[in-house]
Formats: C-alpha cells, sequence, structure tokens
C-alpha cells in the first residue's frame, strides 16, 4: 500500500479532504458506509481485495482537477492497476438505506485519467433523479456528500451476492446468487443466476440452475484501455452450476465471519472466486428500502 506521507496522500487519515487505505476507513460521515463496512471486513482479517477510500472532501477535490489530488489518484493507479470505482455515499449501506442501484459503479477503469473520470461520474451519480426519488421517499438530506472507493478488480471466475438471512421470509438461511465472470451480470440483471438457499453449517436446502449464456468480463478496449463486456458463455458452462459445493462451504463460513465481526447477521455481500479462493467486494445490512 501507498506510504500515507503527505507528498503522496493529501490530508491525515480521517480528515473530510483525505484519501486513505480502506483499512483505515473508520468514519462513515467521511468516507461513507460501504468504505467503513469494507475498513472493517480489513481490520478483521476477511479477504477483501486492496484499494481506497476517498472522503468526500477528497472526491470534490477531484472534481475540481486539484493538482495534489490528481497526483494523489495517479499514485493510486501505478499501485492498483485494475480498478472498481464504487459509491460511498454518507447515508449509503445504512442500516435504513442501501441506495443499492441507484448510485454509480464503474468497473475495468485503468489509468489515472480514466480514475478520475470514472470518481466525477460517480460524485455527479448522487444527483440522478432515481436517487433523489429514492431520499425523498427516505427523508434523506437532499443534499447528498459523495465518498468514494477505488478497488483493486479481480477478473472473477464466479461471482454473486449472499444474503445471510432470507430477504423475502426472513429465514436464518443464506440465499445466494451467483454466475460467470463478474457479478454485475447478476446485479444488473443480464443473466438469470443460479440460485441457492444454504442452511448456517453449510447444508444445501436447494439449488436451481440458472440461464447463464453471458459472462462480465474486463477486456482490452480502445487505446491500451480495459473495458467490461458480455462474453458468449460455452453452452456447456451455461447449462452447469457455476458454484461448487465447497464454494458454498466456503460463502457459509464467510457469513459466519461476518456474523463475528459485525454483531448481526443481516449481511448483504457481494462475492467473488478467482483462483479457488473467495473475495468480498461489499458487505452491507439487508434492508427493505
Amino acid at each position: 500500500m501507498l506510504s500515507q506521507s503527505p507528498e503522496r496522500l493529501p490530508g491525515e487519515p480521517g480528515s473530510t479532504d483525505s484519501v486513505s487505505e480502506l483499512g483505515q476507513a473508520l468514519d462513515a460521515g467521511i468516507y461513507g458506509g460501504k468504505a467503513v463496512h469494507l475498513g472493517t471486513a480489513i481490520r478483521h482479517g476477511l479477504p477483501v481485495p486492496p484499494g481506497y477510500a476517498m472522503s468526500t472532501g477528497f472526491v470534490d477535490a477531484v472534481a475540481a482537477s486539484d493538482p495534489s489530488a490528481l497526483a494523489a489518484v495517479a499514485t493510486i493507479s501505478a499501485e492498483l492497476g485494475l480498478v472498481a470505482v464504487r459509491s460511498s455515499a454518507v447515508d449509503e449501506d445504512s442500516e435504513g438505506a442501501s441506495f443499492a442501484g441507484a448510485h454509480l459503479s464503474v468497473l475495468g477503469v485503468t489509468g489515472s485519467s480514466a480514475i478520475v473520470a470514472a470518481v466525477r461520474a460517480v460524485r455527479d451519480s448522487a444527483h440522478d433523479a432515481g436517487a433523489q426519488k429514492y431520499r425523498d421517499a427516505l427523508g434523506l438530506d437532499t443534499q447528498a456528500q459523495m465518498a468514494v472507493v477505488v478497488q483493486q478488480l479481480l477478473d472473477a471466475d464466479v461471482a454473486g451476492v449472499l444474503f445471510s438471512r432470507n430477504p423475502v421470509t426472513g429465514a436464518h438461511e443464506r440465499v445466494i446468487e451467483a454466475s460467470w465472470g463478474l457479478g454485475e451480470s447478476v446485479v444488473s440483471g443480464a443473466v438469470t443466476p443460479d440460485s441457492y438457499r444454504v442452511a448456517p453449517g453449510g447444508q444445501v436446502l436447494e439449488r436451481r440452475l440458472g440461464d447463464k449464456d453471458v459472462a462480465i468480463r474486463p477486456v482490452s478496449g480502445p487505446d491500451g484501455l480495459v473495458v467490461t463486456e458480455e462474453i458468449p458463455v460455452d453452452p456447456a458452462l451455461d447449462g452447469t452450476y457455476c458454484l461448487s459445493d465447497a464454494q458454498l462451504a466456503a460463502l457459509d463460513a464467510l457469513a459466519s465471519q461476518c456474523d463475528r465481526v459485525y454483531g448481526t447477521t443481516d449481511h448483504d455481500i457481494e462475492f467473488a472466486f478467482r483462483g479457488g479462493e473467495v473475495f468480498l467486494l461489499q458487505r452491507r445490512p439487508i434492508t427493505r428500502a
């Protein structure tokens, strides 16, 4: 990770104009809920890809092309390589509001100029009509404060979402949806994912085969940049479950680890498998709003 020297990362960690390693993101009022949840996971040894938390003030500085902020982005880009740039508004991923799908995430970002453009786009998404309507419905402040997470992007073999409790019935069981490639294919509705119900402890209660005919993967784009594209899946894989019993057991174990770390049994988790290893990409409380 980067040195925390003032010449390389503006602001003291925890200040409103700082950028910090994810593990140092402590204050949701500065770094947003998503960054703080990931920081908690990192400090407790959960498998989270490396990244940085950009405070609300630092995001504003990037949007304004502040030279110090742009220099820090260039250093982060050189270290992390291919990244995902994700929203982390100060009231996002809280007990009462998730903003899932309302704020922007930009995947497959490479190079400092592309990261700057993605940070600006994520910042602007706080003012999109859908996000504003969601804020109005929950009675939240209409002046959103947007922080940002910049996280190394895994070219996932399999990815998806895990609810540690059934989000419909409330039953204490793992509800999992997954597909080949990046998890964006699941959350965007590009495929019908495989779905699973798993009891705490790992017993598989139900499997349902989806229709996973495409996978979203990072590919080389114009001018050497990386973009994400829908790639056709081998028909043999389309008709095969994408998660093995061992992987389902690993996800059950990850949910149990989150129980201990966060002091609750309610988790909405985005995960990825790469080379047989499971990674926690995002974690938020289960919300029904």
